[in-house]
């Protein structure tokens, strides 16, 4: 059996990405860019972003401020490097989706290139909530630290 291919003339057209999955991604992209404005506005306000680990860029960020802040430290960290590729997005249809990451930075003369995925509580438009995830939490806190 031979998969399908449109004939000429034919578009292939993909089903639609779920709505919270396109928020998941368009911060994702606005993230790859440095474009935090971007990011600004699709976290609510009283968002709160949980990093995991017992370093000085671990804990919880509360308020997009506080959220940005820590990105933006991030890439000064890391002088540019920190980039998180995004593997795969899955969503519940119930407010939550889950952005799966390869995270990759050089700090400090370590590299660090860890899998993980961060939780995302999406209420209306705006995302809430960022729980944080890493493969490897011994390895995030000896980079960060």
């Amino acid at each position: 059996m031979q998969p399908y291919s449109p004939s000429d003339g034919e578009v292939a057209t993909d089903m639609a990405e779920h709505p919270h999955a396109a928020l998941v991604r368009e911060g994702f992209d606005a993230f790859s860019r440095g474009d935090m404005d971007g990011l600004r506005e699709l976290i609510a306000g009283d968002a709160t972003h949980h990093v995991p680990g017992d370093h000085p860029l671990s804990g919880d960020f509360k308020g997009v401020d506080a959220i940005i802040e820590m990105y933006e430290r991030l890439g000064a960290e890391t002088n540019g490097t920190a980039r998180a590729e995004l593997i795969g997005i899955c969503v519940d249809g119930r407010g939550h989706a889950v952005g799966m990451t390869r995270f990759t930075a050089e700090r400090n003369g370590k590299r660090l290139d860890d899998t993980g995925c961060i939780i995302f509580r999406i209420v209306g438009d705006k995302v809430t909530d960022l729980d944080e995830c890493v493969e490897d939490i011994d390895e995030n806190n000896a980079f960060w630290s």
